[in-house]
Order: C-alpha cells, then sequence, then structure tokens
C-alpha cells in the first residue's frame, strides 16, 4: 500500500508532466541559432589580451584587419526565459545566451578581434595570429 506522501506527489507529478507535454507539442522540438537573423555589437578597444567568457555557448574567435572588436549574436527561443548579455569590461568580453525555465532556444556567437591580440576564451589561451 502507497504510503499517504507517495500518493500526494502523484497528482503534482502527473501535472507536471502534462505541461511538459502540453509546452513541447506547441513550439515544437527544436530551434536552430543558423537561421535566426544576426545582430552585431563593436567595442572599442585598445588592449593587448582578451579574456572571452562564453558561459558554455557556441562561440567562434576571427582574426580580422580591425582596430575594434565585433560581436555577431544569433539566437532563436521558442519558450522559456531568455538570457542574453554582450558586454565587455576591461580586457573581459561576457557573452552569455541561454534560456531558463521551460526552455527551448539556441545561440551561437562569432567575435573577430584585431590581429596581434592574445584570446584566451574559457581560461584557455587560443593560438595567437
Amino acid at each position: 500500500m502507497p504510503s499517504r506522501t507517495t500518493r500526494s506527489k502523484r497528482p503534482a507529478t502527473l501535472a507536471l508532466a502534462a505541461v511538459l507535454a502540453t509546452t513541447l507539442g506547441l513550439t515544437g522540438c527544436s530551434v536552430d541559432a543558423s537561421s535566426a537573423t544576426p545582430e552585431t555589437k563593436t567595442f572599442p578597444y585598445t588592449g593587448k589580451t582578451l579574456k572571452l567568457k562564453t558561459h558554455e555557448v557556441a562561440t567562434k574567435v576571427i582574426t580580422a584587419d580591425r582596430e575594434d572588436i565585433k560581436v555577431t549574436r544569433w539566437f532563436d527561443s521558442k519558450a522559456g526565459n531568455t538570457r542574453l548579455k554582450w558586454e565587455l569590461k576591461d580586457d573581459t568580453l561576457e557573452i552569455d545566451a541561454g534560456c531558463s525555465g521551460l526552455a527551448i532556444c539556441d545561440a551561437k556567437f562569432e567575435v573577430e578581434v584585431p590581429k596581434g591580440i592574445a584570446v584566451t576564451k574559457d581560461d584557455v589561451e587560443l593560438e595567437k595570429k
């Protein structure tokens, strides 16, 4: 015989499962940042090193013939609370994009840096080009 605690948790668990199934069924299960409209932002920069914090978001770093830092972001979301961030403070560029809660989203970034700048991405030094 199930305990009183087990029986009282069962309706809440079933209700949560129903909400998840309905949400996923209505919104579809996939999103693709590649098909999202890109957004760009540039940051003036005169430093010789750059620390890039990506919060595990797919990020490609490219050296380019430029004097500033250019960030391009692709983000697609169908559900959830969005968390978008791209800011430069001193020598650290922090980028983040994601969802929380009942979430379905995808993101990717491309960061163009001037030639000759040493870049660390999530505490790993990248090869200088």
